[in-house]
């Protein structure tokens, strides 16, 4: 053995040698562009810290975000044909659902999760905006359905964080169908005596913004998310008439009445609390059932 070759010399290269810096270490800001450090990212929940611009936030971090600590559970959402028309354009349509399971890990752009918030009983449906752009097709229409009807069940109030830009065009009319199965779905549930809250995320639009996503005894939103039916280019080209400064950012609709409150994220726990207890005259022990110290 050569001491100075085997020993001191691989030594010697493990201090000087460039260090990996992993990819994922830094993300921009799309809106201010500067760099934020992703654990400081995370630990802000998506939020700039510093433009506050609210980037796009997954489902398990909401849910952790949200429920009281250790309180909740995933449903487990029905299972629907992967590719009932046969569709297939640039490729099929059964090998973009492949893709996307992959790419996210979960089944579908939407999720259901069922717990406690300030120990009021809350069933919670998140859309997953990763997933082809958190369009509804069947499997999102059955996902908000199944959070209805366990919200029935359990006589808990039900909210749905809404990020979609409308019908999945590779189920054609089964995806427009939707439309018409959330709105039944949400009006059993107001007719049962609970409450269901919609929270606009950046963005809502089309099919879930023209359908359930309105209908909402709370209309809550996430600050500059854009809330509308067609795009605003779409708008313009067809009436000829420029549009205001602002249009479909959810503080121009909250101006207008369309929006009841518009909530920095971080303070979307305590303020849904505040409201369902209002509402449903629910006395809440103390004000640490609001705030994220107990996490």
């Amino acid at each position: 053995m050569n001491w100075l070759k085997d020993y001191v010399r691989p030594k010697i290269q493990s201090w000087v040698a460039p260090k990996e810096i992993p990819d994922n270490l830094w993300v921009k800001c799309p809106k201010c562009e500067r760099m934020i450090f992703a654990k400081e990212l995370d630990k802000n929940l998506k939020i700039c810290v510093h433009c506050n611009h609210h980037m796009r936030l997954d489902p398990n971090a909401r849910f952790e975000s949200l429920f009281d600590k250790n309180s909740y559970s995933m449903l487990e959402l029905p299972k629907v044909p992967d590719d009932p028309l046969g569709f297939k354009d640039s490729k099929n349509y059964s090998e973009r659902l492949k893709e996307y399971r992959k790419k996210t890990g979960n089944n579908d752009a939407i999720q259901v999760a069922h717990g406690t918030m300030g120990g009021m009983p809350i069933v919670i449906a998140c859309f997953d905006f990763r997933f082809m752009g958190g369009s509804m097709g069947t499997a999102v229409g059955e996902g908000i359905i199944a959070a209805a009807e366990l919200a029935i069940l359990q006589q808990a109030s039900l909210i749905i964080f809404t990020a979609s830009g409308g019908a999945r065009m590779q189920e054609g009319i089964l995806s427009l169908m939707q439309m018409a199965r959330t709105t039944l779905a949400v009006k059993q549930l107001k007719e049962s005596g609970n409450l269901f809250i919609n929270v606009f995320t950046d963005p809502t639009t089309g099919g879930v913004s023209a359908s359930f996503a309105m209908l909402g005894d709370i209309a809550i939103s996430e600050p500059d998310a854009i809330i509308g039916f067609a795009g605003a280019r779409v708008i313009e080209h067809t009436i000829r008439e420029n549009l205001p400064e602002g249009f479909q950012k959810a503080e121009y609709l909250y101006n207008h009445g369309f929006v009841d409150m518009v909530v920095d994220r971080r303070n979307l726990r305590s303020e849904i609390i505040k409201s369902i207890s209002i509402l449903k005259k629910v006395n809440l022990k103390n004000d640490a059932t609001l705030s994220k110290g107990e996490r």
